[in-house]
């Protein structure tokens, strides 16, 4: 289960402290523009160190291409990739080698497979999204030729929420401060909150939303393609997110059908619209042809620099004191990695629905 897509698959492979990451982009069409700044921006938006805010550790993040494109454009052959390693310390984890740590997949790899990698996580490390980002990338490339843009920020940190609704909101601020949240009182807000709870040896969590704009009705499948199930396998398979929800999500259960039901009308020029969205943009598992709206909650990181009780493969106590260099909140690191898997998941789905010239 290392590939994710039908008609557009993207396989990812490597581990958090070995030579590299990498990938194979498969089913991408032919004769789709190479968006190099897109994919170096994107990039840099996932990478770590890039602020007080996130893990310290430094990587360049560059991808070399390694086949599938031939003078700026795709050949239709599958992009293979690699994104090297370079700021791996692995000697941070030798403690670690046999101490199950709290909340992570120490222990579920190891009683899946019978052994784990120790250094920073291996294969469960956050790490590996970055192939997803490459991957995300070409997808983006790829929407853009039916005009469809996507757009994630910061929502919530902690119990610091961002209440304005999206429409009203400039979303290429997102990208103006640290947290990625397009308001920037609000930004400062969380930005404080973070660095007490850093201060504090302590982590934690928040939301990210992420906006769809200009996809077509008509994408996604009955009964088990549903538009919204495919989103949601997307989203959390992205470490950390623990929760997922689109149009008015969980507070619909405590809405009347009269206010929550999407109205019909038409516009001047006579197509078929809503007067509303709570069904962020996706009703019987099809696309409606709105904009497409869901959240996705991440949990906090679960490496404490606090002491944390725990026990070693041998079922000894033991007490966990956690070195090296790690996220005190992944909430802005993973917006560009939603972005990423929307991106990847709604390509997927145009191709089915053959909405992509040639």
């Amino acid at each position: 289960m290392n590939t994710f897509g039908t008609l557009l698959r993207l396989t990812t492979f490597g581990e958090s402290h070995g030579p590299a990451m990498g990938g194979i982009i498969d089913g991408m069409p032919a004769g789709i523009h190479v968006d190099e700044q897109l994919l170096h921006t994107d990039l840099l938006r996932r990478r770590p160190g890039q602020s007080r805010l996130t893990t310290q550790r430094e990587e360049k993040d560059e991808v070399e291409c390694l086949s599938g494109i031939y003078q700026g454009q795709t050949t239709g052959q599958p992009i293979g990739f690699i994104v090297r390693n370079t700021g791996q310390r692995s000697a941070d984890y030798d403690s670690l080698r046999e101490v199950l740590r709290p909340s992570h997949a120490d222990y579920t790899y190891w009683a899946k497979y019978g052994l784990r990698d120790h250094r920073g996580g291996g294969r469960a490390s956050a790490r590996e999204t970055v192939c997803r980002i490459v991957g995300g990338a070409f997808a983006k490339m790829l929407l853009r030729q039916a005009g469809i843009s996507i757009h994630a920020y910061t929502q919530q940190v902690g119990d610091i929420a961002l209440t304005t609704h999206y429409s009203a909101l400039d979303l290429t601020a997102a990208e103006h401060n640290d947290v990625r949240c397009p308001d920037p009182s609000v930004a400062q807000r969380m930005a404080d909150l973070i660095t007490e709870v850093r201060l504090s040896g302590d982590t934690i969590g928040g939301c990210v939303a992420c906006i769809a704009k200009g996809c077509p009705a008509g994408l996604g499948d009955p009964v088990f393609g549903k538009a919204q199930a495919r989103l949601a396998e997307g989203m959390l398979s992205i470490p950390a997110a623990h929760g997922f929800e689109y149009g008015e999500g969980f507070a619909a259960a405590a809405m009347r059908g009269s206010a929550h039901n999407d109205g019909f009308t038409t516009t001047p020029q006579g197509q078929i619209t809503t007067t509303t969205n709570h069904s962020g943009g996706i009703q019987g598992g099809i696309t409606n042809g709105q904009d497409i709206y869901f959240r996705v909650a991440f949990k906090p990181v679960a490496t404490l620099m606090q002491p944390q009780d725990t026990i070693d493969l041998h079922g000894r106590r033991v007490t966990l004191q956690a070195a090296g260099r790690h996220d005190p909140c992944v909430v802005p690191r993973a917006v560009p990695i939603v972005e990423a898997m929307a991106a990847l998941t709604l390509a997927d789905l145009g191709l089915r629905q053959h909405i992509f010239s040639h």
